[in-house]
């Protein structure tokens, strides 16, 4: 594990590469009480050549610092901190799987550590980054859509809050919907948003919706970056790709339920999908909405869009295609 401390005395030590050991903090520490804490995700991978490669990591980098930022905890120089994570990386390289469906997850962290009953801005904070192989999510190479749960009643992120960070609170306030969709038979959350249920997460994924749009326009569009949508770097990298190959219309655009349920109707939908770091691109096939079961038919329709964005960004992961992407550790 990456060890750093912090304090606002002396600021950051002298990082510390060691083996993986329970923390010893006091149990008034801030991130304990008031959330003051953040984390990332992201993954090394080794390639077809025998290389292993971070992925635009620089992304997660920016979006650490802008979550340490809205936290009050301390900020850091991403390309220093990057450089230790890919040390980290190529002294546990023999544990990134020999495999091009299997990962090395790494999860940086920073949390304050003030030892202190107040609710303030940290004068201490530690900064550690753990690892763990991980397999494949889809299992036995399939790719399985997945059914989702969309209720007004919770709310994942609001205008104002903290839903564009990568803050723990985000996350442990989802659990109770996740769980209520679960015993209504569904996998996964669509978070909604206002009176006029805007779509804009799924569980912990960005989504994506593949479409002819009320122009008669084909269309991949995702809900626009306005401060209740997370900043994915697999949500950018779909951007960009769709960018890159020209071939229909890419909006950050806000969709309602209504517009989803009369695009069905007007069988103008073609696929949806999220994406993020663990599943890279995730089919969804059904949307359990005011009592009513949506069909999403996007398996029916392949998933042409998103097997094309799963493929080429795996390519990329795992080296079977060169990009400016990817920075290789060793």
């Amino acid at each position: 594990m990456l060890f750093i401390e912090w304090s606002l005395a002396s600021g950051w030590e002298k990082p510390h590469i060691k083996p993986l050991e329970n923390l010893s903090v006091h149990p008034a520490i801030s991130a304990f009480h008031y959330a003051v804490e953040l984390f990332e995700g992201m993954k090394a991978y080794r390639g077809v050549d025998g290389k292993i490669r971070l992925f635009r990591p620089r992304l997660n980098m920016d979006r650490m610092l802008r979550s340490a930022v809205r936290a009050t905890l301390p900020g850091f120089d991403k390309e220093e901190l990057l450089e230790c994570i890919r040390k980290l990386v190529e002294v546990e390289k023999e544990w990134v799987p020999f495999s091009t469906s299997a990962s090395l997850y790494i999860r940086p962290t920073l949390i304050g550590t003030e030892p202190s009953l107040g609710v303030k801005k940290p004068s201490r904070a530690l900064l550690y980054v753990i690892l763990s192989p991980v397999g494949p999510y889809f299992s036995s190479g399939s790719f399985n859509p997945i059914s989702l749960w969309a209720d007004p009643k919770y709310v994942r992120a609001w205008k104002g809050g903290t839903g564009d960070c990568k803050l723990g609170g985000n996350y442990g306030s989802s659990i109770y919907a996740q769980r209520e969709a679960m015993e209504l038979g569904c996998q996964q959350v669509l978070w909604l948003y206002g009176e006029d249920h805007q779509i804009t997460e799924v569980g912990t994924m960005n989504l994506f919706l593949y479409w002819r749009n009320e122009n008669g326009e084909e269309e991949l569009a995702t809900p626009p970056l306005d401060g209740i949508i997370l900043p994915g770097v697999t949500r950018q990298s779909i951007l960009d790709l769709a960018h890159k190959w020209g071939e229909f219309k890419v909006s950050e655009r806000y969709i309602t339920m209504s517009d989803l349920t009369t695009a069905l109707k007007d069988r103008r939908v073609k696929e949806m999908f999220g994406a993020g770091t663990a599943c890279v691109v995730c089919p969804i096939s059904t949307i359990l909405y005011m009592g009513e079961n949506l069909h999403i038919p996007t398996m029916e329709n392949g998933p042409q869009i998103a097997t094309r964005f799963l493929k080429q960004l795996t390519d990329i992961q795992y080296g079977r295609e060169d990009s400016e992407w990817t920075i290789v550790v060793s």
